[in-house]
């Protein structure tokens, strides 16, 4: 068993998390994220920094690259704002590349950072703003004490309270024997949804996300895949905007369609197929609207999804 710390050295870390604006989750306590406690090797306390509400709602976990494609990482912010709108919460590990884009992507819906160092510590450094912005509008999580610079060995470590937050995983452009691959397998291990990002065969920063692919993680190309892919873990499939049984964030209300808006974007559809993108020029609507309505025609049997981002009617 490690060695209980002196209770001087404990109260010196306790006066330094609240310094840092954090305070600890202890696990068998109320606060304390209940799938993460349900893991094998969870951590017994956890310091955060941020809004708790957080954890009281559904997350999905994105990681990938960190030496991330331009188009990836737009890939990445676009999904999880769409992510987001559908009242799921991004959780990420605060790294560069597809980490750093799924963060901004949901940072106005709510996103949860896993970081490898203490909270108070931002790593790698560009990172700042952004994690003092998430310590505000978002969660900063951490098992490591303030000050705690991180090291290799740290990193895996974090990986699985990723996988352990998150109904399930999505992994954009990662390369073989990645640690983004370890975040998949222990997620894979701990019973959550894996999914991956096709990309191409000649990009080695996809070798990874194919060969889960190829071994049965599911293929996603958009927020309606990752939530059905979801489906069963979230709940029962009712109507209109409160499409699953979790918890909406308080969005913007302006996108929600009305029955107008949905006639609308009916209308701009056909048997052939088209870019959703155009259908967001043409509408006039916001993208998040046009997303729930093609959700609800997916849903209703009435939409096909074709490869790149294109849709018709069934």
């Amino acid at each position: 068993m490690p060695a209980v710390p002196p209770e001087a050295s404990a109260r010196r870390e306790m006066a330094a998390v609240e310094q840092a604006g954090g305070r600890y989750l202890a696990i068998g306590q109320g606060l304390y994220p209940k799938a993460l406690a349900e893991t094998d090797g969870a951590p017994p306390l956890l310091i955060v920094r941020g809004d708790l509400r957080l954890l009281d709602r559904r997350m999905v976990g994105m990681v990938g690259a960190r030496n991330a494609s331009a188009a990836a990482c737009r890939f990445a912010r676009s999904l999880a704002h769409d992510l987001g709108r559908e009242g799921l919460v991004v959780v990420s590990g605060l790294a560069r590349g597809i980490d750093a884009a799924a963060h901004d992507g949901a940072m106005e819906s709510g996103t949860i950072g896993c970081a490898a160092g203490g909270i108070d510590i931002f790593y790698p450094p560009e990172n700042e703003a952004r994690q003092r912005r998430m310590a505000e509008t978002g969660l900063v999580v951490s098992e490591c004490p303030p000050g705690y610079e991180p090291r290799a060995r740290d990193f895996p470590r974090r990986n699985r309270i990723i996988a352990g937050l998150s109904e399930g995983i999505v992994v954009i452009e990662a390369a073989p024997r990645s640690g983004s691959l370890i975040t998949a397998r222990l997620a894979a291990e701990m019973g959550r949804e894996v999914m991956a990002v096709p990309g191409s065969p000649l990009d080695p920063r996809a070798q990874g996300c194919n060969g889960l692919i190829r071994d049965g993680a599911t293929l996603v190309q958009n927020a309606a895949d990752v939530v059905e892919a979801l489906r069963p873990a979230l709940g029962e499939v009712r109507s209109g905007r409160d499409l699953f049984s979790f918890e909406a964030p308080p969005a913007d209300t302006s996108a929600e369609p009305d029955q107008s808006d949905r006639d609308r974007v009916q209308e701009l559809l056909g048997p052939s197929p088209a870019p959703v993108d155009e259908i967001v020029r043409l509408s006039g609507l916001e993208p998040g609207a046009v997303q729930l309505v093609l959700l609800e025609l997916d849903l209703a049997g009435k939409l096909d999804r074709h490869a790149g981002g294109k849709v018709s009617l069934r």
